[in-house]
């Protein structure tokens, strides 16, 4: 039976080998259904971190200092559209932390016929979010908008305890999903490998299959 491909996407701190080690309690029982591919984010190929860099619009007379815009996104989204051009196909997504926030954002750009086109230039069948939030940049918020997108199988690992993205924060991303299945557990943001939630996520990827 072949494998499913999920890109695994780490947080703002991380990397490809960072998220690796943290998912590999999950993994090490989910291999049997699933390849993970791993993958840094285009900003460390130039010494920095992070899919973007939340910082406040200072551009323009009249820029509000409350609003939050996202350096590097533009950067993110280029590489990401030809990541999935030249090493996909990608069945599925999953993202930690940051990375979850960006997973969200890549289902607003996800072609539901499987056909890219300029709107929607990506391609895959389901999402798996931990520790993920809404994107606070506003020139992001269109991604959201459209139901269809979002009406995909998807995974949201909350912990009640995580005081680096609130659970509400995860669960308002989750509301954007047509069919979240949430799995909470008792610690704080860190990928969770309980055994009920590792049990749920292979019931997941086999009915993927």
């Amino acid at each position: 039976m072949k494998k499913l491909r999920v890109l695994c996407l780490h947080g703002y701190h991380g990397s490809a080998s960072v998220l690796r080690d943290q998912m590999s309690a999950l993994t090490s029982v989910l291999e049997p259904l699933a390849e993970f591919v791993f993958v840094d984010a285009p900003s460390r190929a130039n010494g920095d971190f992070g899919w973007w860099h939340a910082v406040q619009d200072m551009q323009g007379f009249d820029a509000d200092p409350g609003v939050i815009v996202y350096k590097g996104w533009r950067n993110t989204y280029d590489w990401m559209i030809s990541l999935f051009k030249n090493e996909g196909p990608f069945d599925g997504v999953f993202g930690f932390s940051q990375g979850a926030a960006l997973a969200g954002l890549l289902v607003g750009l996800r072609s539901m016929d499987g056909k890219p086109s300029e709107q929607t230039p990506l391609a895959f069948d389901f999402a798996i979010m931990a520790g993920g939030f809404l994107a606070n940049d506003p020139s992001l918020a269109r991604l959201y908008e459209s139901p269809a997108s979002y009406d995909l199988p998807s995974v949201h690992i909350i912990g009640r305890s995580d005081s680096v993205v609130p659970s509400q924060h995860s669960r308002m991303l989750a509301s954007k999903f047509g069919k979240p299945l949430i799995l909470e557990h008792d610690g704080g943001h860190v990928i969770a490998a309980r055994p009920e939630i590792r049990r749920q996520l292979a019931s997941f990827l086999k009915q993927r299959m």
